[in-house]
């Protein structure tokens, strides 16, 4: 039973990792050609995306191959020939239990080291191709289009990286047609994404309707230049978040890290003791779905009255997850409680065993009910 739970969780991990993978490939590709990027950068990005992918994957695998596994024993009779020889079905939870930790393993793998290291990775290449964009934006005596109508002429770039005369034009907008100049700029890097500052310049600003003017002097006006890099979040790409970090050190944060990080250590310990839980309820999805499809025993019409409460019951514990997450984001002291659905989960798939192992509790009342 555990070598078919291991094959079936494979294939079905695969699909799922592929259908994930696509989704997120196609946009990921449409930024990396618009950037002017090659293949083998796109198949990097792909390979530092994948770790997360699968870490969101695998619980919903454990619980397929489960209940497609258990589900055929059933129908083919042999789970109710395995306990009319006297295997009782905790006993036949037991390579449940071990699939359920050998997938706890794979999680945990991911959520410890893998993760942190990929998205970290990811942030990094990120800063560096939002950087090899802007860069195209530096070309001395041409007309270039950064974007849809959007114009920008750089007269001159000094040794020391200083823009002189400067002539942008913004037509974006549908109300206004905007132009800048200025005698002089820099590309500066914001804490919300590069800046393109333009000092001792003016604004002329054309409203299409009324074909009002209207022309505004400054001393220094910044240009978001973030939302030319395309639909990636490159804007907070550089800077270090809690997901970056490893778990020892979330659960010991330090001054350093809690600035650079901008967060509480209240948040970065929740941070934490979250990756624990998710492999918690990797342990606990399966044992679920197999102890909801023991109720019930054979029937010749099939179990899935008992498929469809297992899927139930998991929609229920990921929606009481959720729930529970927000409160402790809400309320980081209140980190304790997110270990309950994992235990809440693995405490009620220890109680559908128990009533497996005595139908006539349920059978009982249900009886009783009826009369």
């Amino acid at each position: 039973m555990l070598s078919q739970l291991l094959v079936i969780f494979s294939f079905s991990s695969i699909v799922l990792v592929l259908v994930y993978w696509i989704n997120r490939a196609v946009r990921l590709f449409d930024w990396l050609i618009a950037s002017g990027q090659s293949a083998t950068v796109f198949l990097e990005f792909t390979a530092l995306t994948l770790p997360n992918v699968i870490r969101l994957v695998l619980p919903i695998s454990a619980f397929a191959a489960t209940v497609y596994v258990t589900n055929r024993l059933s129908s083919e009779s042999e789970l109710v020939t395995v306990q009319a020889t006297g295997y009782s079905p905790g006993r036949l939870a037991r390579p449940v239990v071990v699939f359920g930790l050998i997938v706890a393993a794979f999680v945990s793998a991911l959520v410890h080291f893998a993760v942190p290291a990929s998205l970290s990775r990811l942030a990094a290449r990120q800063v560096e191709i939002s950087e090899n964009v802007t860069a195209r934006l530096l070309v001395e005596g041409q007309f270039v289009h950064p974007a849809d109508d959007l114009t920008l002429y750089i007269r001159e770039i000094t040794p020391q990286g200083e823009l002189r005369d400067i002539f942008l034009r913004d037509t974006r907008s549908e109300e206004q047609d905007v132009i800048y100049t200025a005698t002089r700029a820099l590309i500066v890097n914001g804490p919300d994404g590069p800046r393109f500052v333009m000092r001792d310049g003016k604004a002329q600003t054309v409203q299409i309707e009324t074909l009002n003017l209207a022309v505004t002097s400054f001393g220094e006006f910044a240009f978001d230049l973030s939302t030319l890099l395309g639909d990636f979040d490159l804007a907070q790409a550089g800077r270090l978040r809690i997901s970056h970090l490893s778990t020892p050190d979330l659960l010991r944060p330090t001054p350093r890290l809690i600035a650079e990080t901008r967060s509480s250590a209240a948040d970065m310990r929740l941070e934490g003791h979250q990756r624990f839980t998710i492999a918690l309820m990797s342990v606990a999805v399966p044992l679920i779905g197999f102890a909801t499809l023991l109720l019930g025993g054979f029937s010749r019409f099939g179990i899935w009255n008992q498929i469809f409460g297992a899927i139930a019951l998991i929609v229920l514990l990921q929606v009481a997850d959720n729930a529970i997450i927000d409160l402790a984001l809400a309320r980081p002291e209140l980190w304790g409680l997110i270990y309950t659905p994992g235990l809440v989960g693995l405490a009620l798939g220890l109680l559908l065993l128990w009533l497996a192992a005595n139908p006539q509790v349920y059978r009982r009342r249900r009886s009783e009910g009826s009369a």
